[in-house]
């Protein structure tokens, strides 16, 4: 594999961590997607676990961002809704209660309403790795 995930690569992962997008992930950024400025994410956590920290990262930063969750957590069978995140190929990293961490690269959120639905076994799968 690649220092840069390719499209292919970022769709395994993406289904490996069982997220589902409603609505596409764009491979190549389209004109339309380049003038629109914001996305907005439902996060659905479909595990038996708490998810108590969110970070996105720009995909060419080196650090990540702000904890999006805040004070906030997503336990079992919640939802977390995120706005007005800019147009941009970011990387999520998941925290859950026991402190494990999942990282998903490469995922373009432009001009679009998503929803991740995030599952026990693509969620343990990805911690694995």
């Amino acid at each position: 594999m690649s220092a840069a995930p390719s499209a292919r690569a970022r769709r395994a992962a993406l289904r490996r961590l069982g997220v589902l997008l409603a609505g596409a992930i764009a491979a190549t950024s389209t004109a339309a997607n380049a003038e629109s400025d914001t996305a907005t994410i439902e996060i659905v956590n479909q595990t038996r676990w708490a998810i108590y920290e969110l970070y996105l990262s720009p995909t060419q930063a080196l650090d990540w961002g702000p904890d999006q969750l805040d004070d906030e957590t997503i336990g079992p069978g919640d939802h977390f809704t995120l706005s007005d995140i800019p147009c941009q190929v970011y990387d999520v990293r998941l925290v859950d209660e026991d402190g494990d961490d999942c990282v998903v690269v490469g995922i373009d959120l432009c001009s679009g309403d998503y929803e991740w639905v995030i599952e026990n076994e693509a969620l343990l799968d990805c911690q694995e790795r």
